[in-house]
């Protein structure tokens, strides 16, 4: 998204001004009369380098209130502009020096916000002051930066008329900087906000979401986010402290569902004065990728409107540029190149009615999830069948004692069903690769077997599902017996709003085995069936559309034969028990 700095279309009575929108440089403003540049170095001059310059205005009350009298000297003449809000005043010097001083003098009709701005070429446009409490009489803003172009952008009025300035003096001074000196670092951009300190103005801690503070924005995990105290749309912000002054040059914020609409960033040298870096009142949520530039120590997103009743969430918010502090972050998983190699697998090679490897598999005991009806046993619904497969068996058997979502045919609460579901959870996880099985599906009305991977996070504690991710590689229902399904879960789209597809075969995929894979990578994931690729999930185009891409960590790999669930729909009088799952292989390859 480009987001405007600080500017909006300009309205004047009468006329429409369109006035470019920049990109903000901001710096420290040093208000006062001080002759001291400041810390930094050179003296600023007292000649007014403005006087005389051509003016241009966004308009004008009339001919007696010309822009040009802001700059002829005469303390009786004054500019005056239309009644409307925002304006724009600005003087052309001839050439571009350095400013380390702007006065202004107003008449009674001030602007109680606005923002000096430089420029060199009168279209990109550097805010060195900004103020949302003016207070108008006369006014000094020690200022550093340079430029051939000054302007006054007006934001606010005072009365009920327009804009009126007796006077504007620029002063320049060869050196001035107010900005305290930058460590020496790296000239390269950088990620400068991993695990720095950071703040809101309210947390959640709940249930629902849990330590939902503001550190959860500077991990570097969209699994993980900060979310407001509660579900209002009033102001609210976060910041981060950099640890030194750093040259900022992009702000990366990834949304969760409830984001701002309107939002500002803000730099700081000090934690208590604000500049505004970027300004937007059309934010649409997702990842916002905004380039800015300026120096700062601290940086603060302040949100100012949101969806209704929905509060704010965030998962990132990450401060690139050079300087400040940094902490490296973790490496990232390494890309696998073609040509692939065979890194992990089982063949499932034993003797029949053995258990899966231990090494390799843990077998999940209990009542399954998300409507399902049957009962996972400690592997004795699972085992090697000697010819080198898998079994997992879903079969018609009461587990007593046990509690399950009430049974469609015997209407019982009791767990009617027993089937199997193993993980690689502790053994083995991975990032990235080639993950594919040769199974042969069951196929009966009511029965759900899955090749699939879930977030490691989710099995830490560190996140919940759908936060965690989960990449659904097969699954596939008896009630369809000629096709595959895949999808994505995380937490912008999950359950029936997940991102995935469907291949679709012209016969019954329980009557032969068939190879189910995924090929996963930083960008993207692709699905495939046999060699066919039919299903890829671009990253781009996920977080441009549908939100945060939580797929760069590690993931487990998961089987099971699920009985029941609002997906396959309940077992019926057409579904036939016992039903196998029979898995040739699992392998991985990087």
């Amino acid at each position: 998204m480009r987001l405007s700095i600080g500017v909006r279309a300009l309205v004047a009575a009468g006329a429409a001004v369109l006035l470019a929108v920049v990109i903000g440089v901001v710096v420290l403003l040093v208000t006062g009369g001080s002759d001291d540049a400041a810390s930094g170095g050179g003296k600023c001059g007292t000649a007014d380098v403005a006087k005389g310059k051509p003016v241009e205005a966004s308009s004008s009350e009339s001919d007696a209130m010309s822009p040009s009298y802001v700059t002829d000297g005469n303390p009786e003449s004054r500019w005056g502009s239309a009644w409307g809000d925002p304006q724009t005043i600005q003087v052309d010097l001839g050439a571009s020096m350095p400013i380390c001083r702007v006065g202004i003098k107003w008449e009674k009709a001030y602007a109680t916000a606005y923002d000096i701005q430089l420029s060199d070429d009168g279209q990109q446009w550097t805010a060195v002051y900004s103020t949302t409490t003016g207070a108008g009489g006369d006014v000094t803003a020690g200022v550093a930066g340079s430029g051939r172009y000054v302007r006054v952008l007006l934001r606010a009025r005072a009365t009920v008329y327009g804009y009126s300035i007796w006077d504007i003096q620029v002063n320049s001074g060869a050196g001035a900087s107010t900005a305290p000196s930058l460590p020496p670092g790296a000239t390269t951009e950088q990620l400068l906000s991993y695990m720095k300190p950071a703040e809101a103005s309210s947390t959640r801690d709940t249930s629902q979401c849990t330590r939902c503070d503001a550190s959860r924005v500077v991990d570097q995990d969209t699994a993980t986010e900060w979310v407001t105290a509660e579900d209002k749309t009033g102001p609210a912000w976060v910041r981060v402290d950099l640890g030194a002054v750093a040259d900022v040059r992009r702000v990366e914020l990834v949304w969760g569902k409830a984001y701002a609409r309107e939002y500002t960033l803000e730099g700081s040298w000090d934690g208590d004065n604000w500049t505004q870096l970027s300004t937007t009142d059309t934010g649409t949520g997702k990842v916002d990728d905004v380039p800015v530039t300026g120096q700062a120590r601290f940086v603060r997103v302040s949100m100012k409107k949101g969806l209704s009743g929905g509060g704010y969430a965030l998962w990132e918010f990450r401060i690139f540029g050079t300087g400040g502090a940094p902490i490296a972050p973790p490496g990232e998983a390494e890309v696998p190149s073609e040509p692939y190699s065979l890194v992990w697998g089982d063949d499932f090679d034993g003797a029949s009615g053995s258990a899966p490897d231990p090494k390799k598999w843990v077998a999940e005991v209990g009542p399954g999830v998300t409507g399902e009806l049957q009962y996972y046993t400690n592997n004795r619904n699972a085992a090697l069948d000697g010819d080198g497969n898998l079994v997992i068996k879903a079969k018609r058997e009461v587990t007593p004692g046990s509690k399950c979502p009430r049974d469609p045919v015997t209407r019982s609460t009791t767990c009617q069903y027993t089937s199997g579901r193993l993980n690689t959870n502790g053994l083995y996880s991975l990032t990235y690769g080639r993950v594919e099985a040769r199974i042969k599906v069951s196929g009966t009305q009511g029965l759900w077997p899955a090749f699939w991977m879930l977030g490691a996070d989710l099995y830490t504690g560190r996140a919940t599902w759908p936060n965690s991710g989960e990449i659904d590689i097969m699954e596939h229902i008896g009630r369809e017996p000629g096709i595959s399904s895949s999808a994505l879960h995380a937490a912008a789209y999950h359950g029936g709003d997940g991102i995935g597809g469907k291949y679709h075969t012209g016969g019954d995929l329980s009557d032969n085995f068939h190879t189910y894979a995924v090929d996963w990578r930083p960008d993207k994931i692709v699905f495939s069936v046999d060699g066919n690729a039919y299903f890829t999930a671009d990253r781009a185009e996920v977080e441009k559309t549908r939100g945060p891409w939580v797929f760069d960590r590690p993931f487990v790999i998961l089987l099971n034969n699920a009985v029941g669930g609002p997906f396959p729909g309940p077992p019926d009088s057409r579904t036939r028990l016992p039903q196998d799952m029979v898995v040739d292989y699992v392998h991985v390859y990087r």
